[in-house]
């Protein structure tokens, strides 16, 4: 053995696994110290999301070809078994000689999670290093783009099934520590604090609403997190309104309500649902959820959930539910304004070691409005396409490569246009709208406009204030309120509106 040590070349072996080891057996260290290379190797063929999916899998023991891995759950263990494992074996398998057996157990609390271990040695790609995003929302999927085949497609996130929810359930990056906050969603941010007994006034319920990708799931996430650091003995419950639904149809089937209805109306200190608008049209299940409600309310239990839509704006849901979710405080998150979105992409950047100028900050600010989730994909896009490509992320590299991914919308109508054809409807000149006169006609003008740009530009209130005068964001939000309630009620109104839009749409 010794001999043919000798007459191996160093360079045909990676960094701390011994080529004197290939065809024959390893000790447990060398074991580990193989593993600890193969997944160098792996995470850096598939950066963009190795970290989601290595958060849920645990490493074991790797003796005589035997790799022993934990998953989290069996979806997890598929996807790594789909995607992962044949690169780790393969790796496994020509730098040790042996034949590699994968054994899997299943177990909801891992110790030392793959992702989570700091003895992986870095693997930097030739230009900039791309590690994943935090997942802002678990069931959310972030498109990093063609990555030369190696990377596998997009998954659909499992979502945190766990009740009561292990800390390896909750994405580790989604505290309050890395949610950027601006006036979009001040408040929310501020409330979520409070509620995870942070300081300030808390409120009980706390209702956290707003469009998909702006940062709830972060949010609840950041609570959980932040109650479980101050009371590790805290019975925190996360869980989607659909798997509410879930189990308490199971719960039926198997005439176990008793224990349903414990344990979510003893068994728990702090409850976060997501999506509460999935209990819609569910009149058994919103039933049982509002007594357990009413138990945790009167208990003194903090109850946070979250939806896309406003308590009054629920469709099919219980008036008496609606109206407890109403007690506490409603806290809305809009779409990020540009600086917001520009801190964001900085935040993320910095995060995941990506290097960028500020002006390419600004382009993928300037192109990408709806979301925080799509500001991420870009984001990534650029970044595994200039590792891929061996090419710094310029301005001009951006710009070439948001156009070709559809990302910017340069025929989509602007702020400006819609001021400009509002004022041409209604014969105004271009700067009553963002003067102050308060005339009713020019006043009604400039409500229409703003109401415009809020529905087909998704721009935030903050910044539709600044492109009519520099106006606070509340009187935008008043704006847009009244000419909704007048275009349902105000067939002159509605006329007016639906005029203007046929001309807009001659735009796009």
């Amino acid at each position: 053995m010794q001999a043919r040590m000798q007459n191996l070349e160093s360079g045909d072996s990676p960094d701390g696994v011994s080529p004197a080891l290939l065809g024959g057996s390893l000790s447990s260290e060398e074991g580990e110290r193989a593993w600890i290379q193969a997944v160098a190797f792996t995470r850096d063929r598939s950066p963009a999301s190795f970290d989601q999916w290595f958060s849920g899998v645990q490493f074991d023991g790797f003796t005589d070809g035997v790799l022993s891995l934990r998953a989290r759950d069996e979806f997890v263990r598929q996807w790594i078994e789909d995607y992962y494992l044949p690169t780790l074996c393969e790796w496994l398998r020509g730098h040790t000689g042996l034949s590699i057996q994968a054994r899997w157990s299943i177990d909801g609390a891992l110790d030392h999670p793959v992702a989570d271990r700091p003895s992986y040695p870095p693997v930097r790609p030739r230009t900039i290093s791309v590690r994943p995003f935090p997942v802002d929302e678990p069931s959310g999927v972030r498109d990093v783009g063609a990555a030369g085949g190696s990377d596998p497609p997009p998954p659909p996130a499992p979502r945190i099934h766990a009740v009561p929810a292990p800390m390896e359930a909750l994405n580790p990056k989604s505290t309050f520590g890395n949610f950027v906050v601006g006036p979009s969603n001040q408040l929310a941010h501020a409330a979520s604090m409070a509620a995870a007994g942070g300081g300030g006034r808390r409120h009980n319920p706390l209702f956290i609403c707003g469009g998909t990708g702006l940062g709830k799931t972060h949010l609840v996430h950041a609570i959980a997190h932040s109650v479980r650091e101050d009371r590790p003995d805290a019975r925190i419950l996360y869980i989607s309104a659909e798997r509410f639904v879930n189990e308490f149809v199971q719960a039926l089937q198997d005439q176990k309500m008793n224990d349903f209805r414990a344990r979510y109306r003893e068994k728990c200190d702090v409850l976060l649902v997501d999506d509460i608008h999935s209990l819609a049209g569910k009149t058994q299940t919103q039933e049982e959820f509002f007594h357990a409600f009413n138990a945790l309310h009167q208990g003194g239990k903090q109850i946070v959930v979250t939806s896309d839509k406003y308590p009054q704006q629920l469709d099919k849901m219980e008036e008496r539910l609606v109206s407890r979710f109403q007690w506490g405080l409603v806290a809305d998150i809009q779409a990020p304004e540009l600086e917001t979105r520009v801190a964001i992409i900085r935040k993320k950047a910095q995060l995941e070691h990506i290097e960028l100028e500020p002006d390419v900050c600004l382009q993928i600010a300037q192109s990408v409005r709806s979301n925080v989730r799509e500001l991420e994909g870009t984001l990534i896009r650029l970044a595994a396409k200039a590792s891929l490509l061996g090419k710094p992320i310029d301005i001009a590299f951006a710009r070439t490569e948001i156009a070709a991914s559809g990302t910017s919308r340069p025929n989509e109508a602007s702020v400006e246009d819609i001021q400009r054809m509002v004022c041409h409807h209604f014969k105004l000149r271009s700067v009553d709208l963002v003067s102050k006169d308060r005339h009713k006609s020019i006043a009604f003008a400039r409500h229409v406009a703003m109401y415009l740009c809020k529905q087909r530009l998704k721009c935030s209130f903050p910044e539709l204030g600044r492109a009519f005068g520099n106006r606070d964001h509340t009187t935008v939000i008043s704006a847009v309120r009244k000419v909704e309630s007048l275009r349902s009620n105000d067939p002159e109104v509605r006329a007016h509106l639906e005029a203007l839009e046929r001309k807009l749409g001659s735009l796009d």
